[in-house]
């Protein structure tokens, strides 16, 4: 079962899909699309080409569990790739992942100008490895 993991961000949305087996998150990539209606489409058609059967897409939230404009604007997202493609999705807690995803690539060696090409892909990732985890604890 083939599981695509989202980063939704206003310039940038980062992606990554799992192996056949939903084992291991992978595939990273970066989607640089603001319209709204253009990344949908995109999206659908990255789901359909990859035969994906579940989204996990991240729910950013505040330190204090509360949601703002974004996290609605991810819901809202989330709704409409249901719709569209007939894929369950489902919302992820993303607390901390882009400050992971930094320190991942400083780790790395990367700069950190040039941090902002890839640290969607790395959260996407971050996102996706964490619900895999957390599905085969069978949590």
């Amino acid at each position: 079962m083939k599981i695509m993991g989202i980063d939704y961000g206003d310039a940038r949305t980062g992606i990554s899909i799992s192996d056949p087996t939903g084992f291991l998150a992978g595939q990273p990539q970066v989607i640089h699309q603001w319209n709204l209606e253009k990344l949908t489409d995109e999206l659908c058609e990255l789901i359909r080409r990859e035969r994906i059967e579940e989204i996990v897409m991240g729910l950013p939230r505040n330190m204090d569990s509360t949601e703002g404009e974004r996290a609605q604007k991810c819901r809202a997202l989330a709704a409409e790739l249901e719709t569209r493609t007939g894929v369950p999705v489902v919302l992820w807690d993303e607390r901390r992942t882009t400050i992971e995803a930094h320190a991942i690539l400083h780790a790395t060696g990367k700069k950190q100008k040039k941090h902002k090409k890839s640290v969607d892909a790395v959260a996407a990732t971050l996102i996706l490895q964490g619900y895999l985890d957390r599905r085969r604890m069978g949590n």
